[in-house]
Parts: C-alpha cells; structure tokens; sequence
C-alpha cells in the first residue's frame, strides 16, 4: 500500500497547485493522464469555475452523453483535487482508462470519495482477507458505489469462505452486486444459515443466488417459507434435489403453484399421485411455461404413446429440447427399429438420457454400412427438419 498511497499524494500535492500557479495545474493533469494512458490534450480551467463534463470526456474517458449524465451529480464540484486523487488512486491499483471510465460512469460520486478516509481503508482491509491488487481492482468494477463504503471489508471477509475463492464470488457478484448493498447482520447471514440448514453448501447457495438472485436479499421469513413449501413437493432437505425445488418455489405464491400443478395434472393425464412423484424428481417444471409443457405432452403422450406413469416416473424428459433432443432421437430409433437394427422394446428414456458422444457412438456409429445416410439425416433433423431421407420401411 506504500506505493499505492505515495502515487496518490503526488497527484494531491500536483492538483493542489493547480489554484496557484496556471502552467503547474497543465503539469499536473497531463502527469496524471499520462498515468491513465489518455492521448488527448489537459483541460483549461473554465475562467467562471470548473468545468465538469469537459474534464468527465478528456481526462475521465466518458462518452458526450454519458459526461452530460454524469456532471449533473457533480455541479459542486469547483475543482479536479479531488477527482485527481481518485484517478490515481484507481491507476494505482491497476485499472485500465476504460475501466475507470465505466466506474465513473456508472457512478459518478466515485470521483467525490475521500482516498485516504475511505478508499484506502478498503483496500488495507480487502488486502488484509487476502485478496491482490488484481482482485481488487476487478472488485471495483463489480461494485461501483458499493466499494466506496467500508461495509464491503465485513462483508467480503465473510463471503470468501462461504464460496470457497473470489473466483466463485466474481462470477456471483457480476450478476448479483446487491449482495454488497444488502445488510448482512440482519439479512444475509440469517438467510445463509437458513439455506445451510436446509443442507446447502456455499458452491449451493451460489448457484441458487445466480438461478433465483433475490433469494439471499429477501426477507429471511421468505427463506423459510419457500424451504417449507419445497418440502411439500416432497424434496427432502439435505438431499441434492433440495436446491432445485427452492428454486422451483422461489417467489412463487401458493395459488401460482396449485394453479401449475393443476394444468400439469391436466396436460400429462396425471394423478394427484403421480404428479407428486414428478414434481419430486423434477421441482423445475413449476418454472417451465404452459405452452412448453402443452408441447412435451402432444409429442410424448400422443405420438410416441408414452403412459403418464411411465412420465411421471421419468419427468426430466419433460426438460429436454423437443427439437433438439427428443424428436430427432425418436427419429433415429424409429428408423432403426423399423429396420430391425435395434431392439424394438428399446427404452426411449435410455435413448434420450444419453449424452450426445454417447448417442452417436451407441446408435449412429454401429450403423454406418446398413444406414450410411443415417448420421446426415440425423444432423438435419436436430435443426428442426425433419430429414427425407428418413424411410420408415
């Protein structure tokens, strides 16, 4: 941090006789942009004051349209001193000009912040849990206004060894940076103790906060509801498929989800039974919309005449791409049992579960001599065609 904090002072010092002397401000700026890799030539000071939106384009790298946004938020200002110290506060760690001008622009009151009151504690503190200059400087990026507040120290000392790296966390935080804003003593642990004893691990929650980002930022009464109400589905907690059902239920209301379950029964001609089994194998198709669903159920109840039960016991072919996946499969097996080169009683589920290397070598490979035309035919057929090549004899 000692270099760090001497490269700031200098621009201090250097902004600071900018009021004093004409040429020396002209050193100080160019200095300064030097250090942020800028081409273009420093600003004059604006005689009646400082002159916001030209200093937010040439030393700050903003657009025209995103300096006029931005110096709304900065008409106080009256000089670059303290934007000055922050340039080189964010060189100094690293980030490049476009990334200070992203930071900028997403918040303008960046360039307000006190460096030595503020900034720099967070970096002392954020070095202090174990993160590099390189890391940090990405984290800047990530929170914007949220790294200008000291609370970001307590909250990262806690989050890193929750997910396990600050790799785990980056790849969170680019979607979710409210989770920096959100109040972790009376929000976010409750919320994490609760997910941890429904039986999730940090590489759990993460996924969970990514698939259903409010999650961790509601109410914990809300955690413990929707816990609850995966339970009904009857997903045990501790179990693997718990996560998914959470997600499943995650800011559903209890009429939206007996309304689903309804038109599931409805579509796949299930029992109450039966699409209690469904739903505890796969939570995720209360999320799947009613016409993909009306879809799924014409292609396997009435054209491959699969029995509801055998659905139910098997719900995850509902998930699979229907002209991706399943058609162009049945396809293939179609022809290949219509052709005696495979078993007739052949399971479809063991057909469409296999990965797409698997389904090849299994049932397109063997088959290249009595059905040369076979691996063609299916490749036309997973981009939605269906190929006339395919003879069913």
């Amino acid at each position: 941090m000692l270099h760090l904090r001497q490269r700031i002072a200098s621009h201090i010092i250097s902004s600071s006789a900018t009021s004093a002397v004409s040429s020396s401000a002209t050193s100080g700026i160019s200095s300064l942009r030097h250090l942020l890799c800028a081409g273009a030539a420093p600003v004059s000071p604006n005689p009646s004051g400082f002159a916001v939106e030209e200093y937010l384009v040439d030393t700050c790298g903003l657009t025209r349209s995103q300096a006029i946004k931005a110096a709304s938020k900065l008409s106080h200002l009256k000089s670059p001193a303290k934007p000055n110290a922050v340039l080189a506060f964010l060189s100094g760690l690293g980030l490049s000009r476009a990334n200070v001008a992203a930071v900028v622009a997403k918040d303008p009151l960046f360039l307000c912040a006190g460096v030595e009151r503020t900034l720099v504690p967070v970096v002392d503190g954020l070095t202090g849990v174990g993160l590099s200059h390189s890391e940090i400087s990405g984290l800047v990026s990530l929170a914007h206004r949220r790294f200008r507040c000291r609370a970001i120290v307590p909250k990262l000392r806690y989050y890193l060894p929750l997910f396990g790296s600050f790799e785990n966390l980056r790849r969170l935080l680019k979607d979710q940076s409210h989770l920096l804003s959100s109040d972790l003593d009376k929000v976010l642990k409750p919320n994490i103790v609760s997910l941890q004893e429904c039986g999730l691990g940090g590489c759990d929650i993460a996924k969970l906060c990514i698939s259903a980002p409010r999650i961790l930022a509601t109410n914990p009464e809300r955690i413990r509801a929707m816990a609850a109400c995966a339970e009904r589905l009857g997903v045990r907690r501790g179990s693997g498929m718990f996560r998914e059902a959470l997600q499943a239920v995650s800011f559903l209301g209890e009429e939206k989800i007996a309304a689903k379950v309804d038109y599931l029964k409805k579509t796949f001609k299930w029992s109450d039974t039966e699409v209690a089994i469904a739903l505890s194998k796969a939570p995720m198709l209360l999320k799947r919309s009613k016409d993909l669903l009306r879809r799924r159920s014409e292609f396997l109840l009435s054209e491959l005449g699969l029995e509801p039960v055998y659905i139910a016991h098997r719900p995850v072919i509902i998930y699979y791409s229907l002209e991706g996946r399943l058609m162009p499969r049945y396809y293939v097996v179609k022809f290949l049992q219509e052709n005696r080169l495979v078993d007739r009683n052949l399971s479809y589920y063991t057909v469409v579960k296999r990965a797409e290397k698997d389904f090849v070598e299994k049932y397109i490979c063997p088959h290249k001599e009595a059905a040369p035309h076979l691996a063609e035919d299916y490749a036309t057929a997973c981009k939605g065609e269906v190929p006339t090549n395919f003879r069913f004899t």
